[in-house]
């Protein structure tokens, strides 16, 4: 008896597991981008990439302090199908998003979200820094509040790349 119920609660347990994996995997919500630059995307243009949303502001200490790493990741995965979307939160003065992508020389598409809109979309983004990872088929892979762990963030880019 005792050993019907653990093989009943075995099986349940790996349904759930399956319908985890296979079903209730979390879609990026359909949003459209315009760049400080004028260039438009959205989630729809972007499927087929692997894409980062990082939610920022110039006022955020570690903001500023995963730019570089940021950087350094767009650059080295761009050519294999990544993007990088910098998303500005409202709060953040235009001017100085403006200053800061210029003087940094932010390679990646860099979006004032006047509105708060995008971020609402997203889950209601607050906090910053916030980068949600997306796989080629639009499905969310990971969400990051604070600074990334870069090698766990890179691993992921590199296992959804070759998906």
């Amino acid at each position: 008896m005792k050993k019907g119920i653990l093989i009943v609660v075995g099986l349940v347990v790996l349904a759930l597991a399956g319908y985890t994996l296979w079903f209730d995997k979390a879609g990026a919500p359909q949003v459209a981008y315009t760049s400080i630059e004028g260039k438009t995307a959205s989630t729809d243009s972007l499927k087929g990439k692997v894409v980062l949303v990082n939610f920022w502001a110039t006022s955020c200490p570690g903001c500023i302090q995963e730019m570089p790493e940021l950087k350094k990741t767009h650059e080295r995965y761009a050519p294999q199908g990544y993007e990088t979307v910098a998303v500005a939160m409202s709060y953040d003065p235009p001017n100085y998003v403006h200053a800061y992508v210029s003087d940094k020389q932010l390679p990646f598409f860099v979006v004032l979200d006047s509105q708060g809109s995008i971020a609402k979309a997203f889950g209601d983004v607050q906090l910053t820094p916030t980068s949600i990872l997306i796989g080629k088929d639009g499905n969310v892979i990971k969400r990051f509040v604070g600074v990334p762990d870069f090698t766990e963030l890179n691993g992921l880019i590199e296992k959804a790349i070759k998906a």
